[in-house]
């Protein structure tokens, strides 16, 4: 286990009785709901100092409602110390009134429009997400890409066209490690670090293998290939819970960070649990 606190940059919590969750009805041993006790549990001997809450995908009238909750959360679990809440990029400059409604919350640091969902591959390249991404930055606001491997390579054009708001990838840009393939992704991966505004969590690995049979070593060459990509000036922890709990447990995926990261200095590895975390997400 780490020897210091760390800060969780990939928290989900929900509640399907008081919002709408589409995807949740196609995943039944997620559909219910995961609350802060639920959380408490999970995370029980890791010492978590702090809380990223990442937008769970809401139907997306309820965006609003979803921040409120999660900023009265705050009020009962104050280790909850940032908020990436989902606003509607698509519609262009005129997604300025809902950043308005969302910087109320004290917590609000970054926005994540999923983009992984979208059948067209193209959809981040089109000219109203890219404006809409783009005043992010009037507002101080962060970006997580949150895709898979598919969209790597017009995720590069995407960033190489907003340098002025702060990215963050998701989840390694979920890989195919079922299918035990490492490029395109692994190249990609490499020249999407060469953007300085982008960093890269180290998240959501376990379940983009086979949740029932993965080994460690499975995991390993991806988790590392992005540490090595990104540097540890650029990388962060995120549990991804509730959604890991699909392949791996809380204290497991730590364990296997824990062994990746075995040999690597202690300056480094505080950067990787905590520092840059904090950097980033402005805690």
């Amino acid at each position: 286990m780490p020897t210091h606190p760390i800060i969780d940059t990939h928290v989900h919590l929900w509640d399907p009785q008081l919002i709408r969750y589409p995807w949740l009805s196609e995943v039944p041993k997620l559909n219910r709901p995961y609350l802060l006790s639920d959380y408490r549990a999970a995370i029980q001997g890791v010492d978590v100092e702090s809380m990223v809450f990442v937008q769970c995908d809401a139907q997306f009238s309820a965006f609003r409602q979803e921040a409120g909750w999660v900023a009265g959360l705050a009020k009962i679990e104050p280790r909850i110390e940032a908020l990436v809440a989902w606003a509607p990029l698509e519609k262009g400059a005129a997604v300025r009134e809902d950043l308005v409604d969302l910087k109320q919350h004290a917590l609000l640091r970054g926005i994540r429009r999923i983009i992984q969902s979208e059948p067209d591959l193209e959809f981040c390249l089109r000219p109203a997400f890219l404006d809409g991404v783009r005043a992010l930055q009037e507002f101080d606001l962060s970006f997580d890409i949150c895709i898979d491997h598919r969209h790597l390579a017009n995720i590069l054009t995407f960033v190489e066209r907003i340098p002025g708001v702060p990215m963050i990838l998701d989840h390694i840009a979920k890989p195919d490690i079922k299918g035990g393939r490492l490029q395109p992704w692994e190249r990609q991966m490499r020249e999407l670090a060469r953007f300085e505004h982008v960093s890269c969590k180290i998240s959501g690995v376990a379940t983009e293998a086979d949740h029932q049979h993965w080994t460690r070593e499975q995991l390993k060459p991806y988790i590392e290939i992005a540490l090595d990509a990104f540097g540890f000036n650029r990388v962060m922890f995120g549990g991804d819970w509730p959604v890991s709990t699909l392949a791996i447990r809380y204290a497991q995926w730590i364990e296997v960070l824990d062994e990746v990261l075995h040999g690597v200095g202690k300056a480094d590895q505080r950067k990787f649990w905590h520092d840059n975390a904090a950097r980033i997400y402005r805690i």
